[in-house]
């Protein structure tokens, strides 16, 4: 099941005004399900999770970019930042908006590399898991929040009533869409699982990069 997300056109605006679009956030809080929803195929998919993917990009990447032309999603970007200066020199040659939209899960040590490579090219937005905005269908209407008395009063006005319970509930469970969204999935083992596979995964590429 699909949930609409605030950031989507603000993502479509980005779009629009700059030749790469970078999202970043934790694995697992939807940034790959969001992008590919916004392309409507309309660009090609390619995943640097898949290894002879990781491995031509790492090798040859200029035979990567001709392999995968814009407009492209590239997922998990962190793990080739080599194609970083390629993405670059592609941008400025097409002198266009929209060609490469690209999501990465460690955000600082992905940080340094576009700061080098992409810096005017790339508009960078940070994804967060599942707001309660978002839970109830609503992540479209949302708008920025601006603490003033008349806009408190106004989302106090249209929020839905949580009991104490519910509110913890809501805490408890967390904001990954896996979990949200699914109440049949058990909680310890979702995290735990999360624990062991995706968190010791990023200690263990931040450790290659080091190397």
């Amino acid at each position: 099941m699909y949930v609409p997300r605030t950031l989507e056109p603000f993502i479509i605006q980005a779009g629009e005004q700059f030749p790469v679009v970078l999202l970043t956030g934790a694995r697992q809080v939807g940034k790959t399900t969001l992008l590919r929803r916004l392309s409507q195929g309309e660009r090609v998919y390619v995943t640097l999770d898949d290894p002879l993917i990781l491995s031509l990009a790492r090798t040859d990447p200029a035979l990567f970019m001709q392999r995968f032309p814009p407009p492209v999603l590239i997922d998990e970007i962190q793990y080739a930042t080599e194609l970083l200066p390629h993405i670059k020199m592609a941008a400025d040659r097409a002198g266009q908006p929209g060609l490469f939209w690209l999501t990465g899960s460690q955000q600082f040590h992905l940080m340094k590399g576009v700061s080098e490579s992409l810096a005017g090219r790339v508009a960078v937005i940070h994804l967060l898991g599942l707001s309660r905005r978002e839970l109830l269908g609503q992540g479209l209407d949302a708008r920025p929040f601006l603490p003033t008395s008349e806009e408190i009063g106004r989302r106090s006005a249209q929020a839905s009533k949580l009991t104490l319970k519910e509110l913890y509930r809501l805490i408890w469970r967390g904001a990954l869409p896996a979990i949200a969204l699914n109440d049949a999935v058990e909680r310890g083992l979702f995290y735990s699982s999360y624990v062991q596979t995706y968190l010791q995964r990023d200690v263990r590429d931040l450790a290659r990069v080091g190397d």
